[in-house]
């Protein structure tokens, strides 16, 4: 095969006519993967027997169009945005949902993140994940909370999108700036102000801004994490709200009129804010708790044990998780508190005190279905689907339909001084898949001599509907060699 430029622009750089040049040939000969071709957004085969090459500078942006004949076979691209694409292997922009995001440094959405975007698996008739919402929704909705009409006191937002600026997943709900959660490595960023949510309470203010007190929020969330049975960087997640005037917190106290919800000169301290009455924290600290126990006992069964464990969160003070005793082992289920008074001032609502909590729907799917591995609920088998497309779901018991062998791989690299593990995780992810089922670092060595660092990961694959031959591994494998180098500055071993 001969690759030739025939006609060149004189502003087009040599760096970029020889990028392209051997770009499109290793496409074309099947030196890098065919997830590559992504880079070129049209792929025409028309008949000809010519080679040729023409770049060309329009309004600052290089524009690529090209024939190849590669054993008789032409194939023409047209390429947007060439230099940018080159230099960074990725289009200036990011498509989601029909909206364009700019990139820029602090970009960490990956192609395999974005698929899942729009998807809301808890939305889906008879999925797992819907299933659990809709119990504690029914909680919520018919069990717990009517007002005098009869009507429901909580409202649900389970369709609001995942795409949320920095301010709505963090500033809004109070996260510091040097907060951990805040970490490139730890969430997926559209660009500097744009991300997918690390949580639903991304909404909490602008709902309680536009002047809701009771609601639920429901929704997938992205944070980039290990890989294993449990963790899976796209879960869901859903959260609730209420909120309480002095009126409705003290109307059934003897002497309420006389009790207030605030009071000044008053010092934080472990069992209430600043800005709180005890007695007005008490009742609604009981509140919450009574209302979590009862819709625990509606997912779980009276007799489930329980235990309250104080926690902190940026958003709650005072805060707690609370456990269940699950085939003899203490799990967390959920997270609360009473809302910070400073998240209800910017929002409005600075004459009201409130509680918040949040849980994770795929663990309490995990648990109440017997799912052992979190990648199924992104599968479309059948025999995964059908098990829940039953009268009466509350019953059912997930029933394993394969148990092909695992093929393990290890890959073991020198590390660069800015090294991130989700980094590489996430790469894998992108490489093979739901094909993997964990990702372990099994050797975590530094060089005496030079204080260099590497890792050794073991790769589990795995497959939920088929037997995986070594061969279609080992090409994997081998693609993940060739590759991670270059993406994420490590040097193999």
């Amino acid at each position: 095969m001969v690759v030739e430029l025939l006609s060149v622009d004189d502003h087009t750089s040599s760096d970029v006519k020889m990028a392209a040049t051997r770009l499109v040939a290793e496409v074309l000969i099947n030196r890098v993967p065919s997830s590559a071709c992504t880079l070129f957004p049209k792929i025409l085969l028309p008949s000809s027997c010519s080679a040729y090459h023409h770049i060309h500078l329009k309004h600052n942006r290089c524009v690529l169009h090209q024939t190849y004949q590669v054993q008789s076979r032409s194939v023409h691209f047209s390429v947007p945005s060439l230099q940018n694409k080159l230099e960074t292997g990725h289009d200036a922009e990011i498509e989601i949902l029909g909206k364009q995001y700019p990139r820029d440094d602090f970009t960490t959405v990956t192609p395999k993140i974005l698929s899942r975007v729009g998807v809301s698996l808890q939305n889906q008739n008879h999925h797992p994940i819907c299933l659990i919402k809709e119990r504690i929704r029914d909680f919520f909705f018919i069990l717990a909370f009517l007002n005098r009409r009869g009507n429901p006191l909580f409202s649900i937002y389970d369709h609001l999108s995942p795409i949320v600026t920095t301010a709505q997943n963090f500033d809004s709900v109070l996260v510091p700036q040097d907060h951990i959660t805040r970490k490139k490595g730890d969430n997926y960023y559209i660009n500097r102000d744009m991300m997918l949510r690390a949580h639903t309470s991304a909404h909490q203010h602008d709902l309680v801004q536009c002047g809701l007190d009771c609601f639920l929020v429901a929704g997938d969330v992205y944070r980039r994490d290990e890989i294993d049975s449990s963790h899976y960087p796209v879960f869901h997640q859903m959260e609730g709200v209420r909120l309480y005037t002095k009126h409705e917190l003290f109307e059934k106290c003897k002497g309420g009129s006389h009790l207030e919800l605030f009071e000044a000169n008053s010092a934080r301290t472990d069992l209430k804010q600043e800005t709180h009455t005890l007695e007005a924290v008490k009742l609604v600290e009981h509140d919450l708790k009574d209302t979590l126990i009862r819709c625990t006992q509606h997912l779980f069964g009276k007799d489930i044990e329980t235990q309250w464990v104080e926690t902190t969160f940026p958003f709650t003070h005072p805060s707690w998780e609370l456990e269940i005793k699950f085939h003899g082992e203490w799990l967390e289920t959920l997270g609360c508190g009473i809302m910070e008074q400073q998240l209800l001032q910017s929002a409005g609502a600075g004459d009201k005190i409130g509680y918040a909590f949040g849980l994770g729907l795929d663990r309490l799917a995990m648990l109440l279905f017997d799912i052992p591995d979190i990648r199924l609920f992104w599968s479309t088998d059948e025999r995964f689907i059908s098990q829940f497309q039953v009268k009466d779901p509350t019953s059912v018991k997930f029933k394993p339909f394969s148990s092909y062998p695992p093929v393990y791989q290890d890959i073991a690299f020198w590390l660069p001084t800015d090294y991130e593990s989700n980094n590489f995780y996430d790469f894998v992810r992108t490489m093979a898949g739901d094909l993997v089922e964990n990702v372990q670092l099994i050797d975590d060595f530094t060089h005496p001599k030079t204080n260099r660092k590497s890792h050794c990961y073991r790769i589990t694959y795995r497959s939920m509907d088929k037997v995986l031959t070594l061969e279609e591994i080992n090409q994997i494998q081998d693609r993940i060699r060739e590759q991670v180098e270059g993406e994420l500055s490590v040097q193999v071993r």
